[in-house]
């Protein structure tokens, strides 16, 4: 998986760095000798954990800041000596892209033709096939502000497009994206480069998606550890891959956990009630010892996947196995057998004449992890921000830690902990700061006050960035700084919309061990997500789109949604679009038969 010096490739960089100095003084090494190149006309993906210097790469391609060594030439120019002709010849679309939501669709998309100088004429060309490729034709006349998730995704990509660029780059196109959504940006990006020839460099947290590439480069601290065909990656894991069933009794996620503290085991996922897992080996390449936690229990070979193959080499990266965090409650809550402590019976939520949630129902008992499930807009966070009292319902029962919502919310908020879509600390404080503020605002005082903070710190191994602005850290440290905010005044009930969203692989089993053992403990989890594997950790879930509940059981009941006799078992992702997409053909037909009856 050499780099092969090709100086006529659309993307060629050679032992390029770029460093930065944090405010406390530490020197981060972004790019640390980085050589890599993205031939034409081929889509290339650059994967690896947080901080490994993806965004900083995608930036220093754009032109957006220059390196400090190296050599980087894109089409053929030199980045550093003339950035604005390669500004000229590109497109990029970074994590964040500026729409403008008070402008619409058609607005949006005029505005950024301006900018670019593109012509009358290329635009009654280009527009057509823009809003053909995205499917927002019969949206032009809508305020970006009012679109979906997915939808101003794609409006950014026409943006992006509205020039015709040589080359695209993407920085984590599809993060915080339902997987409907998703499915269709991708379908963009392949057209783009299959049929239409364009090059493509983008970066993502989805290890599934860099399968998709021709070519994968994976970054980490800097440095580059692997580049080439996918499959290659995947291969690093060749004989090392299998499945067990969970013994009788236990959680498939109890047993992930119990996997995941073998030394002999070096990733462990839940998956369709088994466990898949990789074995780790010892220096001289042979299998580690036996794994105590299988017990006997029967496991099959399966073939590796390039997550896999990518967490092998992360294996050979780091001196010492980095083990998931779990973590230890100092007052669990007491547990009830089956009690109930969120019930919520036919929730409504209305703004003016548009109902974001439309009679919801659903229990939640003692030391479950339940999961709500949906694509953009379909009333998940609406449905959250009840729930936590952050807003009143229209109509409806509601019972938080038993809790009656409609009269007593400033009350329930003081059991439960939220952690929302979006990074809501306070950037500009530290690590040590934001914790004080919110051990504060949940009336810690003196030494209890201490002992919280203290326990946040090492539960969440925070010591060593504590008096780093909480604004510069790295999005799993973030999510991780969240988590401590919340758990501070220890909650019965913890909400987690979104947590993971935009986190690498690594940040996210940590994440969910974490979770496990919280839930093991008698903590009651309610949590959101677009990453559907991760819907395995839950007990049960529930999938709602347009603000009503769609599917309702375990992740094993949901998936049979999606099964057909002789196909192959199907995954959350499968049974998710499948039960979305019926459920809208359904509302699309009675909507036709109404129209036709009128």
């Amino acid at each position: 998986m050499s780099i092969a010096k090709h100086q006529t490739a659309a993307l060629f960089g050679r032992d390029l760095r770029k460093t930065f100095r944090r405010e406390t003084g530490e020197v981060v090494h972004a790019l640390d000798g980085v050589s890599l190149e993205a031939a034409h006309s081929t889509l290339t993906a650059l994967v690896g954990p947080d901080g490994a210097g993806k965004t900083t790469l995608i930036r220093l391609a754009a032109g957006l800041m220059s390196a400090d060594g190296g050599e980087l030439k894109i089409l053929g120019i030199d980045v550093s000596a003339d950035p604005q002709q390669v500004q000229d010849r590109i497109g990029y679309m970074p994590q964040k892209f500026g729409l403008y939501e008070d402008l619409t669709v058609q607005e949006n998309l005029d505005l950024y033709a301006d900018l670019h100088g593109v012509t009358d004429n290329e635009r009654r060309q280009r527009y057509p096939r823009l809003m053909e490729m995205t499917a927002l034709g019969p949206f032009t006349d809508r305020l970006a502000g009012r679109l979906s998730g997915g939808m101003k995704q794609k409006l950014g990509l026409a943006c992006t497009l509205v020039r015709s660029p040589e080359l695209l780059l993407l920085d984590e196109p599809t993060v915080g994206v339902d997987p409907l959504s998703r499915r269709e940006l991708w379908e963009i990006i392949l057209q783009l480069v299959n049929h239409q020839g364009l090059t493509v460099l983008l970066s993502t947290s989805y290890l599934d998606e860099a399968e998709r590439c021709g070519h994968a480069v994976v970054l980490h601290q800097g440095k580059v550890l692997a580049q080439g065909r996918p499959a290659e990656v995947s291969g690093l894991a060749k004989g090392r891959t299998y499945v067990a069933t969970p013994p009788a009794g236990q959680k498939a996620r109890g047993f992930q956990a119990r996997l995941l503290d073998e030394a002999s085991v070096l990733d462990a996922l839940p998956e369709g009630g088994r466990v898949r897992f990789v074995r780790a080996v010892d220096t001289d390449g042979k299998a580690a010892a036996a794994i105590d936690a299988l017990d006997g229990t029967a496991i099959d070979a399966v073939e590796p996947r390039f997550e896999d193959g990518f967490m092998v080499l992360l294996q050979r990266t780091t001196s010492e196995r980095q083990l998931a965090g779990a973590m230890t409650l100092e007052r669990p809550p007491e547990r009830q057998d089956n009690e109930a402590v969120v019930q919520v019976r036919d929730l409504v939520r209305c703004f003016g004449d548009f109902t974001a949630v439309d009679h919801v129902s659903f229990e939640v008992r003692r030391g479950e992890i339940f999961g709500l499930l949906g694509p953009n807009g379909a009333g998940k966070t609406t449905t959250f921000r009840m729930l936590c009292g952050l807003l009143p319902a229209t109509s409806g029962t509601l019972r938080v830690a038993g809790v009656d919502l409609r009269y007593a919310r400033a009350s329930a908020r003081q059991r439960i902990g939220y952690v929302a879509q979006k990074f809501s600390l306070y950037g500009q404080l530290s690590v040590a700061e934001n914790l004080d503020f919110f051990a504060s605002a949940y009336n810690l005082r003196g030494a209890r006050k201490r002992e919280r903070i203290s326990w946040a710190v090492q539960q969440f191994e925070l010591g060593p960035l504590a008096e780093l602005a909480s604004g510069q850290l790295p999005g799993g440290y973030k999510q991780r700084l969240a988590m401590a905010a919340a758990l501070l005044h220890e909650p019965e009930t913890l909400f987690l919309d979104e947590p993971t969203s935009g986190v690498d692989p690594l940040a996210r089993r940590e994440f969910w061990r974490r979770i496990t053992a919280l839930a093991e403990q008698g903590v009651t989890v309610i949590v959101t997500t677009h990453f559907m594997e991760e819907a395995e950790y839950c007990d049960r879930v529930v999938i709602m789109d347009a603000g009503r509940v769609l599917a309702q059981g375990t992740p094993a009941e949901v998936r049979r949604r999606a099964y057909h006799e002789g196909e192959r078992e199907p995954t959350m992702e499968d049974a998710f679009i499948k039960i979305v997409e019926e459920a809208r053909e359904r509302d699309s037909s009675r909507s036709a038969e109404g129209g036709a009856a009128a």
